[in-house]
C-alpha cells in the first residue's frame, strides 16, 4: 500500500514563532521532518498549517528545490483528501524531530503503530496518552481513519484527535529505545545535543588509513560547520574533482609542489560531501559520475609526475613505474571488488598514494615516488590476490 506523511506545523513557542521553523541540523525542523519522510519513501508529504509565514514558505520552497514535494493544507478535510482510504500515513507531531532509525522502523510496520515515551519528568513536553505513556510524536495511521477523523473534527486538533482514534482502534504501541528519543522543540537547548547526535550518526566507514587516522578531525570540523550552510554535497564532490584535475595540469607543467598541495586539499572533500548528504538524508549515489571520475583523474596525476621526472632526465623508469603503479592499482580494485578485508584500509588507494608521495617529496625523494607507489600497489594487489584465491591452493 502507498505510504504518505502528515506533518503538523501550526504550534507556536512563547515568542510567537512556529516550532516548525526552529533551526535544526543546519536547516529548520520542518525540513528535517520532511526529509525523514521522503527518505522513508513517503509521498505525498502533507503539512498542516493554518497560515504560511515567510519563513515556512521559504523552507517549503527549499524542499521542493531538492525534489521533495510537500503540500501545505489548512484544514483536516483538505489533508484527508490527499490520501486514498487504504493508504498508510506516517504521522509526525508538530515540533518533534525523530531519529531516522525510528522513522524507518515505523514506516516499515504492517499495522497501525504509535510510538511512546515513558510518562516521567524527562518527557513532560510530550503529549500524554495515559498514566504510563506519552506520545513520542510518531505514528503510522491509515487513510480511512484520517478521513473519518477529519469529517467529525469540528474545532478539535487534527493530529491529536487522529492519534487518539488510532489508539482506540487498537494500534500497536512501541516505546522508544535509548538513544532514539525524539527531540521536542520546547526542550530549549536540546537542539544542540540532537544536532550533535546527527553528526555522530553520519560517520561512515573510513576506507583507508588516511581517512581513518589523519582526516577525522578536519572532516568532523568541516561537517559541523557546513551543515548550517547552503553548500550542497554535490558541490564538494565536484570541488574534489576540480582540484584533482588542476593538480594534474600543475604536475604536467612542472609545478610539482602546487600539484601535490592541490591533491592534498582534495582528499577530505568527498568524505565531507558524503557526511553532509547523510545529514540531509539524501545520500549521494555510489555510482555518481563525479565520484567515479576521481580515481582515473588521480591516476593521471601520477602519469603527469612520471612525465615531468622523465623530462628532468630521470629516464623511462619514472614513466614505466607510474604506468605499473596504475596497472596494479586497477587490478587491485578489480580483484578486491566489494570484499571487506580486515586490513583493507592499509591497501593502496587514492588518499594513501597522495600522502606517501607528499612524505617522499618532503624528504626530497621526488625521483622515487613512482617507484615506491608501484611497489605499494603491486604489494597490495598480490596480497589481495592470494587471499581471494587461497581456497584454490589448499
Amino acid at each position: 500500500m502507498a505510504l504518505g506523511a502528515l506533518i503538523g506545523a501550526y504550534q507556536e513557542d512563547e515568542a510567537g514563532s512556529l516550532y516548525a521553523l526552529q533551526p535544526l541540523a543546519g536547516r529548520t525542523l520542518i525540513e528535517y521532518q520532511a526529509r525523514c519522510a521522503a527518505a522513508a519513501g513517503c509521498a505525498p508529504i502533507v503539512v498542516v498549517v493554518e497560515t504560511i509565514p515567510v519563513g515556512l514558505a521559504a523552507a517549503l520552497e527549499r524542499l521542493r528545490a531538492e525534489g521533495i514535494q510537500v503540500v501545505p493544507v489548512s484544514d483536516g478535510g483538505e489533508a484527508a483528501a490527499r490520501f486514498e482510504p487504504q493508504a498508510r500515513v506516517l504521522q509526525m507531531a508538530d515540533g518533534i524531530a525523530p531519529a531516522m532509525a525510528l522513522v524507518e522502523r515505523v514506516a516499515s510496520a504492517d499495522e497501525r503503530t504509535v510510538v511512546t515515551v515513558p510518562d516521567n519528568e524527562a518527557h513532560q513536553m510530550f503529549e500524554r496518552i495515559d498514566n504510563q505513556h506519552r506520545w513520542a510524536g510518531l505514528a503510522l495511521v491509515d487513510g480511512q481513519t484520517l478521513a473519518s477523523t477529519a469529517a467529525m473534527l469540528g474545532d478539535w486538533d487534527l493530529l491529536s484527535t487522529l492519534l487518539r482514534r488510532t489508539i482506540q482502534a487498537g494500534a500497536n504501541q512501541i516505546q522508544t529505545q535509548d538513544g532514539v528519543t525524539p527531540y521536542h522543540a520546547s526542550s530549549g537547548g536540546g537542539a544542540t545535543a540532537f544536532d550533535r547526535s546527527l553528526v555522530v550518526a553520519s560517520r561512515q566507514f573510513r576506507p583507508d588509513w588516511v581517512a581513518r587516522f589523519l582526516l577525522p578531525i578536519p572532516e568532523e570540523f568541516a561537517t559541523e560547520q557546513l551543515m548550517r550552510s547552503a553548500i550542497q554535497p554535490g558541490w564538494l564532490m565536484a570541488s574534489a574533482l576540480a582540484l584533482t584535475s588542476v593538480a594534474v595540469l600543475s604536475l604536467w607543467l612542472g609545478w610539482q609542489w602546487s600539484g601535490l598541495i592541490l591533491l592534498l586539499l582534495s582528499l577530505p572533500l568527498d568524505l565531507i560531501a558524503d557526511r553532509l548528504a547523510q545529514l540531509r538524508l539524501q545520500p549521494l549515489p555510489a555510482r555518481a559520475l563525479v565520484r567515479r571520475l576521481l580515481w582515473p583523474i588521480a591516476g593521471l596525476a601520477l602519469v603527469a609526475l612520471g612525465w615531468v621526472l622523465f623530462r628532468q632526465g630521470q629516464g623511462w623508469g619514472s614513466l614505466a613505474s607510474a604506468a605499473g603503479a596504475l596497472a596494479f592499482a586497477q587490478a587491485l580494485k578489480i580483484e578486491r571488488g566489494s570484499r571487506d578485508l580486515p586490513f583493507g584500509h592499509w591497501l593502496f588507494d587514492r588518499r594513501p598514494a597522495v600522502v606517501v608521495a607528499l612524505a617522499l617529496a618532503i624528504a626530497g625523494l621526488w625521483t622515487v615516488i613512482p617507484v615506491i607507489l608501484a611497489f605499494y600497489a603491486a604489494g597490495s594487489f598480490f596480497v589481495v590476490q592470494h587471499l581471494v584465491h587461497r581456497p584454490a591452493y589448499d
